[in-house]
C-alpha cells in the first residue's frame, strides 16, 4: 500500500477543488491510498504513516498562507529534528489571483514550501511540463490555478489546472511506489540531543 498525504487550507474552494484534483490523480495509482486533510487537521502520525506528502496552499502576499506555514512549523519541523520525513516524497501545489499575470507570487511560495520539504531530506517531485494542462498551470515547481483574472475578479480554476492537479498528484504516488521500502539517503550524521528535540517539541 502506497499511503499518500494530502494537505491544503483554502478559503473559496478553488485550493479544495486543486487538493481533491490531486486526490483523485494520486488514486489512480495501484494500491494507492490518499489521505485528504486540512492542514490543522494534520497530525505527526500523520506524516509518519505517509510515503508521499503534498502540500498546497493559496496564495497570500507572495507567500504561503499562514495556515500551511503553521503546519510546517507545528509538524514538519519537529518531524525534521527527529529525521522523519527523510526518503518520502514531496510535491506542492498553489492557487491564487493578483494584478497583473504574474500568479501573485506563486512560484515564491512553491519555492519556499519545497524549502520546507527539501530541509526534511524529501524526495521533491516536480511539474515536468510534459504534464497534461501544463499549458495553463504549469510552474516547472508544482501546477498553479490561477483564480483571478488580471483585474482581481475571481473566475475560478479552469478543467486545464485540474487536469495538471490530477496528473500532478498520479506522477507524486508513482514516484512514492517505486521507491517504498528503499533506504536510499545516506545517514550517520550527528542527530540533535534528545534534551534539544523535548525543547523544540514543548
Amino acid at each position: 500500500m502506497i499511503n499518500v498525504l494530502i494537505v491544503y487550507a483554502t478559503s473559496y474552494g478553488n485550493t479544495k477543488r486543486m487538493a481533491e484534483a490531486v486526490a483523485d490523480g494520486a488514486r489512480s495509482v495501484k494500491d494507492a491510498e490518499v489521505s485528504l486533510k486540512e492542514s490543522h487537521e494534520v497530525t505527526k502520525n500523520d506524516v509518519r504513516a505517509c510515503d508521499a506528502l503534498v502540500i498546497g496552499s493559496p496564495i497570500r502576499h507572495r507567500t504561503a498562507d499562514a495556515r500551511i506555514k503553521q503546519f510546517i512549523e507545528d509538524v514538519c519541523e519537529q518531524l525534521w529534528l527527529t529525521d522523519e520525513m527523510v526518503g518520502k516524497v514531496g510535491g506542492v501545489f498553489t492557487v491564487g489571483g493578483g494584478y497583473g499575470d504574474c500568479g501573485a507570487g506563486c512560484e515564491l511560495a512553491q519555492l519556499g514550501l519545497y524549502g520546507a520539504l527539501a530541509a526534511g531530506g524529501m524526495i521533491l517531485a516536480t511539474l515536468p511540463k510534459t504534464t497534461p494542462g501544463f499549458q495553463s498551470a504549469g510552474m516547472h515547481w508544482g501546477p498553479h490555478g490561477r483564480s483571478g483574472g488580471p483585474g482581481m475578479e475571481p473566475i475560478g480554476i479552469t478543467e486545464d489546472m485540474i487536469l495538471a492537479g490530477w496528473h500532478h498528484g498520479a506522477n507524486v504516488t508513482r514516484i512514492a511506489a517505486e521507491l517504498k521500502g528503499k533506504d536510499l539517503l545516506a545517514r550517520g550524521n550527528v542527530a540533535p540531543s534528545k534534551e534539544l528535540v523535548e525543547l523544540f517539541m514543548s
